[in-house]
């Protein structure tokens, strides 16, 4: 039997979107694990034995003292050095919505990641709207990263969060975003022009719904593509004419199945 790439998607208390990203994988032929962080922590799972780290959507721990924050304290404090050992390897990390803010407030986003030492540069906050933002939104592909390559210029795929204003720091971080090609994804209306509320649904800076670390391989977003996996899953489908199976999600996983294949099998 031939190799084939093996995905962690790690829950957790509150994890929900854990089934529907394992689904992303699976079909674009990865062997997928879902593992709850205890095991990882009593060493029942090493996290060496996989090729791409996926932290999903959901409410970890409800939420408590703000998203991710727990979950991020734990991945940072009881796996930093794993978890470092992991990006050094040239292995690939996604995480969606709940993950990106686990990803952010861990400082492995925009990285480089320090283990052991908080350094978090940006942080993801409560929506300028002030309520829980549930629609569909365009995103303006951009930068340079294996997640990204070959999408459309634009894509349309679902969000689903309450904190999800990206902010950096400070100019020079964003600065070094632009400069280094990290903004992944930005809101724009469907015409790919500027945005306005509800096309950017949270009120980050500069749209930014995405973003990735300095060499491309770690992605974090706020929106769900595991969620436009199918092209059922688009809101009019019907009027689409079934020119495609699969929606504009579809893409970002199966670069990252892609990828392991090529590199690191």
């Amino acid at each position: 039997m031939s190799k084939k790439p093996r995905v962690i998607v790690f829950r957790t208390a509150g994890t929900n979107c854990n089934v529907e990203t394992t689904f992303a994988f699976k079909q674009c032929g990865a062997l997928v694990d879902e593992v709850h962080l205890e095991k990882l922590f009593a060493g029942k799972v090493k996290l060496s034995d996989y090729h791409i780290m996926a932290l999903p959507g959901g409410f970890s721990y409800g939420d408590d003292i703000a998203s991710g924050r727990l979950f991020a304290n734990e991945l940072r404090i009881r796996l930093g050095d794993d978890v470092k050992r992991f990006i050094d390897d040239k292995k690939l990390v996604i995480g969606i919505c709940n993950g990106f803010q686990i990803l952010v407030k861990a400082g492995i986003l925009p990285g480089p990641f320090t283990p052991g030492a908080l350094k978090q540069t940006a942080t993801l906050t409560n929506n300028d709207s002030g309520k829980f933002e549930a629609r569909w939104v365009h995103l303006k592909v951009s930068g340079k990263s294996v997640w990204t390559d070959g999408l459309k210029d634009i894509i349309y795929i679902p969000v689903a969060h309450g904190e999800g204003k990206f902010i950096p720091g400070d100019e020079k971080l964003l600065k070094v975003l632009e400069d280094n090609g990290q903004i992944a994804f930005r809101y724009v209306k469907a015409d790919g022009t500027a945005p306005c509320y509800p096309e950017n649904p949270n009120g980050s800076t500069e749209d930014i719904a995405g973003i990735t670390d300095p060499t491309g391989r770690v992605l974090g977003l706020m929106p769900h593509p595991e969620r436009h996996f199918q092209a059922t899953q688009h809101p009019f489908w019907t009027r689409l004419g079934g020119k495609s199976k699969l929606g504009d999600g579809a893409k970002v996983f199966q670069n990252g199945v892609d990828y392991v294949k090529k590199h690191l099998l």
